[in-house]
Formats: C-alpha cells, structure tokens, sequence
C-alpha cells in the first residue's frame, strides 16, 4: 500500500517466496467494509465541507494488452481518473502557536467510479453524511472542487452549495493577467471585484481591456479560455470570494498528492483499471484509520487462495502436532519442540497466531 508490490512482498515475506504477482492477486481481490455504519448519538454541526479532485493514473492498456492508440499530440491516451472525495467539519491550527492547519475529523472516500458508477460513489458520501451527522440540523454543506462534471453529481444529489477551489480560481486569474506585467496584481483586483460583485457585465469590461493589451495570439487564446472556465462556474466562483466567514479554503490538491499521487502517479507506473480502483480504496481505508490486520481477517471467507497458498489455516497447536508425527521415529528424545520445530515453521505459527489470534 505504501511501496511496490515487489517489496510489499519482500516486507511480509516468510520464505521470500511472496512474488510481486500473488501481492497484486491479493489486491485485486480486496473487499472492503461498508463505511456507512448507523452512529449511536449523530453529530450536530453547523458546516460541513466537502473537497473533490481526482488524479491522473497512467495504465498500462485499457481492456487488454496492446490496446492504447497514439493520439494526434504524439501521447498515448492512457489516463484513468482515480477520484477522490473527502467530508470534514471546519479547519483548526495543529496546535495553538503552529501556523499549520489540520482538517477537523477528516473522512476520505476513493477509487475510479467510472460512468454511471459515478453515482454510486456520492451515494456513498451521503450515506455516511447520513450515518455521522444530524443532517436536519446541518445548515450548509459546501463543495469545494474544480467544477468537474463527475463532482456536480455530487452537488445535485448531497443539496450541497458549490464552490470553485481557489487554486483553481487564482490559476485562471494568473493566466489571464500573465502578460500584464507591472499592471497584472490591479488587473487580478478589478476581476475579483466583478466576480464578487457578480456583475458579468463589468467581468467582461475588465477581460477586453487586458485582452486588448495582449500581443501574442497565444495570449488571446489563454485569455478567452480562462475567462470561458471562470463564467461557467461563475456562481461557484462568486460564492468563493463572497463568503469568507463560513467557507473554507480548499485543500484538495494537497490531499490528492498525499492520498493518491505519492503511490500511484508520481512516479512511471503502469497500472490497470483494477489495479487503480483498489489501490484507491486501500488508500482511503488507510487514511481514515482502518485497521490493516483486520481487514486482512475480513477477507478470510471472501478471498481466492493465491497460487501457493492452498493449505488450510493451522492453529499454532495444529503446527506443533504435525512436527511432533514427523519426528516420531525420535520417540521420547522428541520432547522439546523447540530443537525440531524449524525456524519456517516457527514464522508461520506467529503469523497466523498473531493474524488470526490462534
């Protein structure tokens, strides 16, 4: 989950036998717990905020093996959309003299939710919204996020208030005004004062003016598109600089580089839709707290057996008796295990006592 499958295997290895292969069989195979579990006494808030992004996962084929077409850009059109949504409750300071913020009870949801399972991932978000908080209670959930169109079936089904991430408000702003020079931090100024104010009309006024001081076509083409994306998320963008009191910066692109990019995407990798959905997951369960050994044990009736991994389960007195009828022959000067219970044995004992507990 943190590393390689190749030295996932080589770290839990009893007889450094565990092939890269059989860690990525064991992945694909994953099957990870409804998150949506009823609380006791919900909470009751005020806010709640919600940050959508996704990462750009390279894969090695689409379908099969040999699949992936050159496009006209020269580059192969091989990305997946690994999405990544995350619920919080409000910012606080890691503590009262830090300058760092910290997400106040953080909960992360991933994977590719591809099409029509796009749905069945904010079906998820609300159902543990649902399970967590005292929805009535809740004055407005606000969604922080670049406008996407996966997310905004996020907005529609939540009731939540969109809100353009102000990364990607300053990006467009700052390619807007990148030619400006001298005069670029008065143009940024006289735009967010058309946006806050939602006049489109004086917007406009303010883009043809730094368009006419363009000198490239390069530079139109950026303007006309960055001033494109701000008005078609001129609401979401409008309430960003609005409202300062009770929205929060968003932090997305932070979290997707933490969450997702550091395993999957940062480094050349290849990976397959499968590959991606359930690495995602992993990374989610383990960034909302999840215990690792037992979701190991969770899949104790669900998992195939890998290759090489056909044998039963053995308790720890099981293993013992089975060294003891080898040995028989040595009759009674067979009495201390511990001179003829082999030091392989002896790993698989503690592994399946201490994963198990047998």
């Amino acid at each position: 989950m943190q590393s390689s499958y190749r030295r996932g295997g080589e770290a839990v290895s009893l007889t450094d036998e565990v092939s890269k292969q059989t860690v990525k069989n064991k992945i694909h195979a994953l099957e990870f717990p409804c998150t949506a579990e009823s609380s006791s006494e919900k909470k009751v808030v005020d806010y709640l905020y919600i940050d959508a992004d996704e990462d750009h996962v390279s894969l090695q084929f689409k379908e099969k093996k040999g699949d992936l077409v050159m496009g006209e850009n020269h580059w192969k059109n091989n990305c997946v959309l690994a999405k990544l949504v995350y619920v919080y409750e409000g910012i606080e300071k890691e503590s009262p003299k830090s300058k760092r913020n910290k997400l106040v009870n953080p909960h992360y949801f991933s994977g590719v939710y591809a099409g029509e399972k796009n749905q069945e991932l904010w079906r998820e978000v609300y159902a543990y919204l649902d399970s967590e908080y005292d929805l009535e209670k809740v004055k407005k959930i606000y969604l922080n996020a670049d406008g996407g169109g996966w997310i905004q079936a996020g907005t529609d089904l939540i009731g939540a208030v969109n809100v353009l991430d102000e990364f990607h408000l300053k990006k467009y702003l700052l390619k807007m005004t990148a030619h400006m020079l001298d005069s670029a931090e008065d143009a940024r100024k006289e735009l967010n004062q058309a946006i806050k104010m939602g006049s489109r009309g004086n917007f406009r006024e303010v883009v043809k003016r730094i368009n006419d001081c363009a000198k490239t076509e390069a530079a139109e083409k950026r303007i006309a598109e960055s001033a494109a994306y701000i008005e078609s998320n001129w609401s979401a963008a409008q309430i960003r600089l609005s409202n300062r009191e009770t929205i929060k910066g968003c932090s997305a692109e932070g979290h997707v580089s933490h969450v997702l990019s550091s395993r999957m995407s940062s480094r050349p990798m290849g990976w397959s839709r499968l590959g991606v959905d359930k690495m995602a997951h992993l990374r989610a369960y383990y960034w909302n707290g999840g215990d690792m050994l037992e979701l190991v044990r969770q899949q104790k009736k669900e998992l195939p057996k890998a290759v090489g991994a056909e044998n039963d389960i053995l308790s720890c007195k099981e293993i013992l008796q089975s060294e003891r009828n080898k040995n028989k022959a040595l009759g009674k000067y067979v009495e201390s295990m511990s001179h003829s219970v082999s030091s392989e044995t002896k790993k698989y004992a503690w592994f399946n006592s201490h994963i198990w507990g047998l």
